[in-house]
């Protein structure tokens, strides 16, 4: 997965927008005002942290070792940073893009939930 590919497909995201609050250099991608993903798009290798549930999380961990660790800089039982390369495949990485969004939009207010057409039944 290319840069923008990475980028595409967090916006891609209902209500995604991409924001640089720390530098112009981190990409912070986020739904309603809430974090759901960042990056440093021209870093080498590229990573990218993700929201994830707890026990996915270390699981995740386990799996790849060389490429999923604890989130960089944010809570590590519920962030993963992943080196987007070869070890990790790209359809992961983009379902674990859609996870965490899903985990932050179930967090929002119902009726900001309606406003991205989000339905929980489908999104577990």
């Amino acid at each position: 997965m290319t840069p923008h590919e990475l980028k595409a497909a967090c916006l891609a995201m209902p209500g995604a927008r991409e924001e640089f609050p720390f530098d112009e250099h981190n990409s912070v991608f986020k739904v309603a005002g809430k974090l759901f993903a960042i990056s440093r798009l021209d870093a080498d290798p590229l990573r990218v942290s993700l929201k994830c549930e707890p026990d996915l999380a270390v699981s995740l961990r386990t799996s790849y070792p060389s490429a999923v660790g604890p989130g960089y800089h944010l809570n590590k039982r519920h962030w993963n940073t992943v080196v987007v390369n070869d070890a990790v495949p790209d359809p992961l990485v983009r379902d674990m893009i859609e996870d965490s969004y899903d985990l932050v939009v179930a967090g929002l207010p119902r009726r900001e939930q309606d406003k991205l057409h989000w339905l929980k039944i489908r999104h577990g």
